[in-house]
Formats: C-alpha cells, sequence, structure tokens
C-alpha cells in the first residue's frame, strides 16, 4: 500500500464506523433524515420542572373555576401544567397565554408518519398566543397547546407544545368547566382526541 493510500484508507474506515454508530445509536421512535426530527405522539411530559409556577384562585361558581397559574424564570411550561391539573382535579379546561421563553421546541403533525416535526426556537422569544385544552386520558388530566412565538425582527413560528422554558415569566389563564372531557386514541393517526361521546 502507498503512503498516500494508507491515509486515505485510515479516514475511509474511521468514516464508516462513525457512520454506523451514528445509526445504531439512533433513538427508537426519531429519525435523523434531511428537514428535522421527528417524535412520536405518545411523549412523556417532563415532571418537576417548574418550581417557580404560583396559582392564584380568580373566581368560582355553579362548578367552574378562573385561575392565573403564573410561571417563572426557567420553569417548563407542560411540567407546570400537568402539576396544575393534577393538584387541582382537573378534569376538562381551557386556557391562553402570553409571556416569554428563552428557548422551546414547538411541532408540527405529519399525519404519513404519525408523527410530530420538531421545530426548534432557539434564543429569547414573546408567546404572541398561547391556547389549549385539559381533558382527562385513562383517567389522568392530558394537556394539548398550541403556541405562536415572536422573534426580534417580527417574524413568527407556530406549532404543537413539546416543550417551552420561561424567561421572564409567562401568564396562563385558565377556566376549568364543571363537566368533564375524555379523549381517546384515534388509530389512524396515533393521537388523543377529544371524544364527545364519551362520559
Amino acid at each position: 500500500m502507498s503512503a498516500y493510500a494508507k491515509p486515505v484508507a485510515w479516514f475511509l474506515a474511521k468514516w464508516l464506523g462513525c457512520m454506523l454508530l451514528v445509526v445504531v445509536a439512533a433513538p427508537q421512535g426519531f429519525s435523523q433524515e434531511a428537514g428535522g426530527e421527528y417524535v412520536a405522539p405518545a411523549y412523556a411530559v417532563p415532571t418537576d420542572k417548574a418550581p417557580g409556577m404560583r396559582v392564584q384562585s380568580l373566581s368560582e361558581e355553579n362548578g367552574k373555576a378562573e385561575y392565573a397559574v403564573i410561571f417563572g424564570k426557567g420553569d417548563e411550561v407542560l411540567s407546570g401544567l400537568q402539576e396544575f391539573a393534577e393538584s387541582h382535579h382537573v378534569t376538562s379546561a381551557h386556557f391562553t397565554a402570553i409571556g416569554a421563553l428563552s428557548e422551546a421546541t414547538l411541532a408540527w403533525f405529519d399525519p404519513q408518519r404519525k408523527m410530530y416535526r420538531k421545530v426548534p426556537i432557539n434564543g429569547q422569544v414573546e408567546v404572541l398566543s398561547m391556547v389549549g385544552d385539559i381533558a382527562l386520558y385513562k383517567g389522568k388530566p392530558a394537556i394539548h397547546t398550541h403556541m405562536v412565538v415572536g422573534f426580534s425582527d417580527g417574524t413568527t413560528r407556530g406549532g404543537h407544545v413539546l416543550n417551552a422554558q420561561v424567561f421572564p415569566t409567562l401568564e396562563v389563564m385558565v377556566t376549568v368547566d364543571p363537566k368533564a372531557m375524555h379523549k381517546r386514541l384515534d388509530p389512524e393517526t396515533d393521537l388523543t382526541l377529544i371524544d364527545p361521546t364519551l362520559q
């Protein structure tokens, strides 16, 4: 083997080894294809990630209640909303929010793949609109929320919320309804959807 061929052979061996490592190490349920990363709809919500969250009761009448759920610096939004829903025994609710984030991962649902395509948000953004609901799935409250964020140049991005890190605050106004809503698994999409026929 010539002096030139040896380094080339070494480089190819290393490169093929790295490629094999990437294929073997890629986590199941994710795709590293060009165009983004995908995640299955059944992803776990992190717990205990909103230590600065505070809740204020605003009103309660005829089974309907209103709350201000205020997040602090570094809190993760889905974790806090899940904690709120469980601690207040929420079986049906809807909410809106405004505030700001230091980073987030939004997503777009791809019906062909039955998966969410991640939309990473890096850096400080304003939460221009956040809307969502809470309903029961398998006896536990499930959060579903979408968000539109604004960048410093006025451009926007939006989608289904996978996670969101608050900075400096997020103000969520929650209305809890007296009658429970229930979700069921939709086999066509693998999503949990609200079914008004379930009691």
